[in-house]
C-alpha cells in the first residue's frame, strides 16, 4: 500500500477504498432487503447500496475536516445514531421487528474512514471481509442453531474452561522429584487430546451429518479408533451381508486416521521424536487406507445409508470432564510407571510395557514417551510407539470380533485386512531396528 501512495495521493486512495468498501457493504444489505421482499416482508431497511456508500463518504469527509479533535466526526456519528434510532423505533412499533444488524453495520461503515487512514491494510480488509461474511451467513447460523443440542454451548464452555482458564493457571514444576511430570504438561496433553476429539465430534455432527459408513470411520478415527471400531462392529452384527465389507473398510480407515492423529499430537510435544517417527506413521496410515479401499470395493453399491437415529445414539459428546480426568490419571500413571520401568528394568522392560499398553488406550502411554522421561533416547521412544500401536491394532481386531459376535461373513475381510496392516507395521518395526 505504501508503494501505491508513492504514485497516487494518499487522500485519493483512501477515498476510493472507503467508497468501494461502503458500496460492497451496501450491496450486501441490498441483497438482504431483496430476500425479505421476496418473502413478502415489509421493506424496513434503513438503506442499501447508495445509502451505505454515502454513509462511508460522510464519515471520511467529517474525519479529514477535523482530524485532531474529531468533533465533526463524533457529531456526524451522533446524528447517524439518532436517525438509526428513529428507524428502529418505527420498525419495532409498526412492524414488530427488533433486529439491529443493519444499524450496527451502518455504524461500522461510518467508522471505515479512520480505520483505513490509521490502521494497516490487512486490518481494515479483515474488518470488511468479516462484515460481508457475517451478513451473508445469517441462514447458515440459523441452520446451525436449529441442529444444536441443548447442551452444546455448555460443552463449548467446558472446552474453553479446561484450555483457557485451568491450563494457564497450573504450575510448571515437577510433581515428583526426578520425573519430568508437571501439572501443566499433564493438563496440556489432556487439552490437546480433548481438542482433537471435540473437533471430530463437531465435524461429524454439523459438517458430515449424513455421512456413510466409511466416512464415519474416518471421522471417528480422529476421536478414538478403538471406540469407533467397537461401534462399527456392533452395527455389523445385524448388518446385511453385502454391507459387511463396508463396515470392515470403515474400521481400517479408523486405524488409518489414528496414525494421522499421532502425526498431529507428536510434534506438539517432541519435534525430535516426530522427525524419526513420521515416515513410519505416514506409511502405516497409507497402507491402512489402501487396504480399506480394496475391501470397500467388495461392498454392494446399493448399500443402504445408515439410520440417522442410530448414529445419533452413538454420537455422544466426547468432551466430558470425567473423560478428561480419566485421561489425566492414565497419563500420570504411565509417566510414573515408565520412569521406574526404565530405572529397574531398562529398555527391555519398557519394550514389554509398550506391548502391554496396547491392551488399553495407547495415547497416554505414547504421550508419556514424548515427555523425555528419564532421558529416554529418541530411537527407544519411536520403537516403543510402533510396538504399542501394533499391540493396539491386534486388540482392535479382537474387539471387532467380539462385538460383532464373530460373524462368519466378516471374518475373511477382518482377519485379512488387519493381518496385512499389522504385518506391514511389524516389517517397518524390524526395518527400524535394523
Amino acid at each position: 500500500m505504501e508503494k501505491i501512495y508513492q504514485i497516487f495521493p494518499q487522500e485519493l486512495i483512501t477515498f476510493v477504498l472507503v467508497t468501494l468498501f461502503s458500496l460492497l457493504i451496501g450491496l450486501s444489505q441490498r441483497k438482504m432487503s431483496l430476500k425479505k421482499e421476496g418473502e413478502g416482508a415489509e421493506k424496513t431497511f434503513f438503506g442499501t447500496d447508495r445509502t451505505f456508500t454515502f454513509i462511508g463518504i460522510l464519515g471520511y469527509l467529517l474525519y479529514i475536516l477535523d482530524k485532531d479533535d474529531m468533533r465533526l466526526f463524533m457529531g456526524g456519528g451522533l446524528a447517524l445514531v439518532i436517525l438509526f434510532g428513529l428507524n428502529y423505533y418505527v420498525k419495532m412499533a409498526q412492524h414488530n421487528i427488533f433486529g439491529i444488524t443493519t444499524i450496527v453495520t451502518g455504524l461500522i461503515t461510518y467508522c471505515l474512514a479512520p480505520i483505513v487512514v490509521t490502521q494497516p491494510s490487512w486490518f481494515y480488509i479483515m474488518v470488511v471481509v468479516t462484515v460481508l461474511l457475517f451478513t451473508e451467513m445469517k441462514s447458515t447460523f440459523t441452520e446451525i442453531a436449529q441442529h444444536m443440542q441443548n447442551d452444546e454451548m455448555i460443552t463449548l464452555a467446558k472446552f474453553l474452561a479446561i484450555s483457557g482458564i485451568i491450563l494457564p493457571m497450573l504450575p510448571n514444576e515437577n510433581l515428583i522429584p526426578g520425573i519430568n511430570l508437571t501439572p501443566y504438561t499433564v493438563w496440556l496433553a489432556t487439552v490437546v487430546v480433548s481438542g482433537i476429539s471435540y473437533l471430530s465430534y463437531l465435524l461429524k455432527r454439523y459438517v458430515f451429518k449424513e455421512s456413510g459408513t466409511l466416512l464415519a470411520g474416518i471421522i471417528g478415527g480422529l476421536y478414538s479408533s478403538t471406540a469407533t471400531i467397537s461401534v462399527l462392529a456392533r452395527r455389523c452384527k445385524h448388518a446385511k451381508e453385502r454391507e459387511i465389507p463396508g463396515y470392515v473398510a470403515a474400521m481400517l480407515m479408523a486405524v488409518s486416521m489414528m496414525y494421522l492423529r499421532f502425526l498431529i499430537l507428536i510434534p506438539i510435544f517432541s519435534l525430535k521424536i516426530f522427525q524419526s517417527a513420521y515416515p513410519y506413521l505416514l506409511i502405516m496410515s497409507f497402507v491402512s487406507a489402501i487396504v480399506a479401499w480394496f475391501i470397500s470395493r467388495k461392498t454392494d453399491k446399493k448399500e443402504a445409508q445408515e439410520n440417522n437415529d442410530e448414529e445419533d445414539e452413538e454420537s455422544s459428546n466426547p468432551l466430558e470432564f470425567k473423560v478428561a480426568l480419566i485421561f489425566a490419571v492414565l497419563f500420570v500413571v504411565f509417566t510414573v510407571v515408565t520412569h521406574f520401568t526404565l530405572i529397574y528394568a531398562g529398555t527391555g522392560g519398557l519394550n514389554i510395557l509398550s506391548f502391554l499398553s496396547g491392551l488399553s488406550d495407547i495415547t497416554p502411554f505414547i504421550l508419556t514417551l514424548l515427555q523425555d522421561t528419564g532421558g529416554l533416547a529418541v530411537n527407544v521412544a519411536v520403537a516403543c510407539t510402533l510396538q504399542a500401536i501394533i499391540s493396539n491394532n491386534l486388540m482392535k481386531m479382537c474387539y471387532a470380533l467380539f462385538f460383532s459376535g464373530r460373524r462368519k461373513e466378516m471374518l475373511p475381510y477382518l482377519t485379512t485386512g488387519f493381518s496385512i496392516v499389522i504385518g506391514v507395521n511389524a516389517l517397518l518395526l524390524l526395518f527400524f531396528y535394523l
